[in-house]
């Protein structure tokens, strides 16, 4: 029995998503033929159909039963699951994530969503309560344990810079202390035989010690020591980062950067042949493997996807009434039920309220 969870997030084709080395890939349909390739085995998806779907579609393909059934010939039953574990039940983020998750048809119309006025862990907030609000959150439950939702990595990298330079007075561009978010997976660095396996992408992790910064191949890396923060007992292990992708407007680095980076490092083995020896060089070189991250201070819903925090700020940034559709609402949904203690509502009008 195969057990997946966060089945929402799991992508049918992606020739629409980010591009990497598995551009144009279907993982539905690579997971599906893995596992039915031997006789008796059988497959558990776990998922939220209300939450956002991946990159690039309007529903989770996982969660469909018309593409398991029709796609794939499979026999499939399905359950839904009714009882709350992350909140309270007298909650008001539950609440008011039921609220969007009941929300059909003309979302226009199935305004207002919130109800914020009788309970106390959700509140409505302005830009000029943000930042005691956020230093409140940062004191009662840690850094680690609060998260900034936006809808665009370039505005989580503003909020991330402000964040640390005003709020945590970090000054140099990385710093012993700072909360990264992985964002590809990274199978280099750590050994083989631990718990978590291998660095995935959305794992959070908190720098002990920056060891050297400096430029390699035309771009710049950190070796720093780091301790997964969803692995407390694994040891702290030394990395080596690749830092200009910690400020890159989209989710990661492009792949055209990336495709630079190998070009670069395979000159380093120009005297090896054949290729295919080169390539094996390639791939134990510490600079190629580099992790890529963002500072995890703020994120975008996607990238929150799966993890959960004591406290979450929601801000939609830029928004019009014609970009209030069910994939917003999806969104505001999927941002709500990331908190577990309280939610902030930065800046969102009176019509989304009671």
């Amino acid at each position: 029995l195969f057990i997946v969870d966060e089945a929402s997030m799991i992508a049918g084709d992606t020739s629409a998503g980010e591009g990497g080395i598995y551009a144009n890939r279907d993982l539905l349909d690579d997971m599906i033929t893995y596992i039915y390739q031997n006789e008796g085995c059988k497959l558990l998806l776990i998922g939220d159909n209300a939450q956002l779907p991946p990159v690039g579609v309007e529903q989770s393909p996982a969660l469909d039963l018309e593409i398991l059934t029709k796609k794939y010939h499979l026999e499939v039953t399905s359950i839904e699951l009714t009882e709350v574990m992350r909140q309270a039940l007298e909650s008001g983020i539950l609440v008011n994530a039921s609220r969007l998750r009941n929300v059909t048809g003309d979302v226009q119309a199935a305004m207002p969503y919130f109800n914020v006025s009788q309970y106390a862990d959700i509140q409505r907030i302005d830009g000029a309560s943000f930042e005691d609000a956020l230093n409140s959150c940062y004191s009662r439950y840690g850094v680690e344990n609060t998260a900034i939702i936006t809808r665009s990595n370039k505005r989580a990298n503003l909020f991330n810079q402000e964040v640390r330079a005003r709020m945590l007075f970090r000054e140099t561009e990385l710093s012993a202390g700072d909360i990264i978010m992985v964002t590809r997976n990274n199978y280099f660095w750590l050994p083989i035989g631990t718990t978590a396996g291998f660095i995935a992408n959305g794992d959070m992790a908190e720098i002990r010690r920056i060891i050297h910064i400096g430029e390699m191949y035309g771009y710049r890396f950190a070796d720093v020591t780091v301790q997964l923060i969803d692995y407390p007992d694994q040891e702290v292990i030394e990395v080596k980062l690749l830092l200009d992708s910690m400020n890159v407007p989209g989710p990661a680095m492009p792949q055209e950067e990336m495709q630079k980076l190998l070009d670069e490092i395979m000159l380093d083995y120009s005297e090896i042949s054949p290729q295919s020896a080169r390539h094996e060089k390639v791939k134990s070189n510490p600079f190629f493997n580099a992790i890529q991250a963002k500072f995890a201070y703020a994120l975008t819903c996607h990238k929150t996807q799966g993890g959960q925090w004591e406290a979450v700020f929601i801000d939609h940034g830029y928004l019009t009434d014609e970009m209030v559709d069910m994939s917003f609402v999806r969104w505001l949904y999927t941002a709500i039920t990331r908190a577990t203690r309280e939610v902030y509502l930065v800046n969102f009008k009176d019509t989304f309220f009671e």
